[in-house]
């Protein structure tokens, strides 16, 4: 069975999507322990091919230990076609990654959201209209399939860019992250705060069971 994927986007791959996708991974290892590799996939890619191979930017691998998170081993990638073929969800820094992913599959268009925008619809789901995780591979599978359908939905189905080039109004201009490559320590803090404000909710929703409560989960201390 394969595990429930999702794709993190930016542009050169060492800030921001790697951010999202090592504390995305934290926030599901913190819910399912050592079940997180059956389960589920965190991983991600840049649109440019400018930093390929490298280490995460160092300010980007201070935040994330000092979350808890661990940078080793992350070198960065360029995305590629088989990359969203594979994800069932896949997470853009900003609206232009979205056109970006599109433009190499246009039908990725229903699982394909800027990372702020699938954080806010998420915060208005209803946890009901999920099957309910049982905590085995296909539970958790069916339910992330489940949520990305509801959140798609609920904005009106389709992402933000379509086949014409024209910008739809479904994400807002604020759902974008910053790029804080060449900052202060503090403004990628900032970033991380935002990326956490989407994926600690979003790893509560993927493992909770059907009635629970969809409230963002603090983070620990």
């Amino acid at each position: 069975m394969t595990p429930f994927t999702v794709l993190h986007v930016c542009v050169g791959n060492i800030c921001r999507s790697p951010m999202a996708e090592r504390l995305f991974a934290l926030a599901l290892r913190r819910r399912v322990g050592d079940d997180l590799d059956k389960l589920y996939l965190s991983h991600g890619a840049g649109t440019g091919s400018w930093h390929v191979g490298e280490p995460m930017n160092a300010p980007a691998a201070r935040q994330l230990t000092s979350r808890g998170g661990d940078p080793r081993g992350f070198r960065a990638r360029r995305l590629t076609e088989r990359m969203i073929d594979v994800s069932d969800l896949v997470l853009c820094a900003t609206a232009q990654q979205v056109r970006d992913v599109l433009e190499l599959r246009p039908d990725a268009a229903h699982k394909t959201f800027v990372l702020g925008e699938f954080g806010r619809l998420l915060a208005d789901l209803d946890p009901r209209v999920l099957p309910h995780n049982d905590g085995s591979p296909q539970a958790a599978s069916d339910r992330g399939r489940a949520l990305v359908v509801a959140v798609d939905a609920a904005r009106g189905g389709g992402a933000v860019w379509g086949s014409d080039g024209q910008r739809r109004a479904r994400s807002r201009r604020e759902d974008d992250l910053d790029d804080p490559w060449g900052m202060a320590d503090r403004e990628f803090a900032r970033v991380a705060d935002e990326i956490e404000r989407t994926v600690l909710p979003l790893a509560h929703a993927l493992t909770e069971s059907a009635d629970s409560r969809l409230e963002p989960p603090g983070r620990p201390g």
